[in-house]
């Protein structure tokens, strides 16, 4: 694969993972606490809310991914694979706002695998893959 390949890739699932993304200012999340009846430490609690940048750069979601991968495409990722999904979110971490906020109950593991899968493999998903988890 060139370099340019490369950046290319990169930059196609950067854009993916940040179109799939929900991210919300706490602002935010306390309306929806309050319109929910529930404390926001409840709601924190409940849909494992973190900051952006630390669930995008998390081993959480990048093993998720992997796992997904594996699951759901029988597609093992290469030594080199897996430094890519790692690259593709750390970037995606770096480029939230600080005080963004984002849950760990989230679908970027399937959407990013059925989009890696298309890129390494060739292989499209199949339609209705990302609810057949």
């Amino acid at each position: 694969m060139t370099t340019e390949h490369s950046v290319h890739e990169h930059t196609a699932q950067l854009d993916r993972v940040m179109n799939t993304i929900c991210t919300r200012t706490l602002n935010h999340f306390a309306e929806e606490a309050k319109i929910n009846g529930e404390s926001l430490k409840d709601a924190f609690e409940r849909y494992e809310i973190d900051y952006a940048w630390h669930v995008l750069g998390s081993d959480r979601l990048r093993d998720a991914t992997l796992a997904c991968l594996a699951q759901r495409h029988s597609h093992v990722a290469t030594d080199a694979q897996r430094a890519s999904l790692a690259d593709i979110l750390k970037s995606a971490a770096a480029a939230q706002a600080p005080e963004l906020l984002m849950s760990f109950d989230n679908e970027v593991p399937d959407q990013l695998a059925d989009s890696l899968c298309a890129a390494w493999t060739g292989r499209t998903p199949s339609p209705g893959s990302a609810q057949a988890a």
